[in-house]
């Protein structure tokens, strides 16, 4: 072997292909980039001093680059291999505490300030998360206060703000969902007698309607187009759960979000359950979750529902949250339909593709790890 020069690597012509690409692309990672470069210059026998100043590195690091690709591959040459560490200890319920108190100004806490900083925020979360019960967040770093509270879009630093009402009863009301969906890791493995259904309402969501036909997509454009002026809106409520056993979906639309919507869906949902079960279902604080009609009827199943109540403000604690991201993404977004009929049918339909191959949730942690 010559000097300088580290063992020798040959690429079949897909390798090649692939490095090749990934090493002139402009919208790479920089480290991707040097990296596949390093291989295609190692794979023409260029020697370990020439590699190291063409990429701009030193001769270490190219030659770890080599002995990764000649050891476990192409992949794991590209990529950074896992770092050994002090594994993640913060929990569910750590995190929903953490976002709890994002939600409340500053000056609650007798802090100065109208609005939180990152930096704020986490020095508050320092000095009193061992009080309240959560001593794992005591050496959080800002950069995973952002990264947590941005899982769920929250921005404490923004104005307006629209968090002006918390939930007293935020931990135990988010403790209580956190339950219903670890006992579902149970429910997924041994037979049980509960069915939880988290449910959740998307009112008036809206399709317009177009004035003109789309054009097609042409050999300039390479895309659909779209009219820019438009008719009148149709807008249409969305009631729905998410079976967390089966991951279908049991959905009503309606022009209203009445109690008699409501205790349409609640039939809907008994309709597809076992009689012998009980319901659960996880949902929010709307008044006609609790009005005299849904008491009524609730009555007249005894024993078949169970409520449990997310805190205000708590979406993120909702799991239906998740379909209806990909509903508003996948379904809604550029939706344009010439009746409010045909923009009900069209999310029938969706619905109809979902439940065709349903997904279920797992939740990945596990049942012990709940504060009691």
């Amino acid at each position: 072997m010559a000097r300088g020069r580290s063992t020798p690597i040959v690429l079949d012509d897909g390798q090649k292909e692939t490095l090749t690409r990934i090493s002139e692309a402009k919208t790479e990672e920089p480290r991707r980039v040097r990296r596949a470069t390093i291989l295609l210059m190692a794979s023409n026998g260029e020697g370990d001093d020439k590699i190291a100043e063409a990429v701009g590195l030193n001769k270490n690091s190219v030659r770890n680059t080599i002995s990764k690709f000649n050891s476990m591959g192409i992949q794991a040459a590209l990529a950074d291999l896992a770092r050994k560490g002090r594994p993640a200890n913060i929990g569910d319920e750590d995190k929903a505490w953490l976002k709890g108190q994002a939600s409340v100004r500053p000056r609650e806490f007798g802090y100065p300030g109208e609005s939180w900083t990152i930096k704020n925020l986490t020095e508050h979360i320092h000095a009193t998360c061992k009080e309240a019960g959560h001593g794992s967040l005591s050496a959080i770093a800002s950069s995973k206060v952002w990264k947590v509270l941005s899982e769920d879009g929250l921005r404490p630093h923004g104005s307006p703000y629209y968090l002006e009402r918390r939930d007293p009863g935020l931990e135990g009301k988010s403790n209580d969902i956190l339950m219903v969906y670890k006992e579902m890791d149970l429910a997924l493995k041994e037979v049980t007698n509960i069915g939880t259904v988290p449910y959740g309402e998307e009112p008036g969501k809206r399709a317009i309607e177009n004035t003109a036909p789309d054009p097609s997509p042409t050999k300039k454009d390479g895309f659909a187009g779209r009219e820019p002026g438009h008719g009148k809106p149709w807008a249409v409520s969305l009631l729905a759960g998410l079976n967390l056993s089966t991951g279908e979906v049991t959905a009503l639309v309606r022009e209203s979000r009445k109690s008699s919507d409501f205790v349409d869906f609640l039939r809907m949902v008994d309709a597809r359950h076992e009689p012998a079960l009980q319901i659960r279902i996880a949902l929010d604080n709307h008044s006609a979750n609790a009005s005299k009609e849904t008491r009524k009827y609730l009555e007249s199943r005894p024993g078949r529902f169970e409520f449990v109540f997310r805190p205000r403000h708590g979406s993120w604690l909702n799991l239906v949250e998740s379909f209806f991201d990909k509903f508003a993404r996948v379904c809604l977004s550029g939706m344009a339909v010439n009746s409010k009929e045909e923009s009900i049918e069209r999310i029938y339909r969706y619905i109809a593709e979902i439940n065709e191959v349903p997904v279920v949730c797992h939740w990945k942690y596990e049942i012990e790890d709940a504060i009691l």
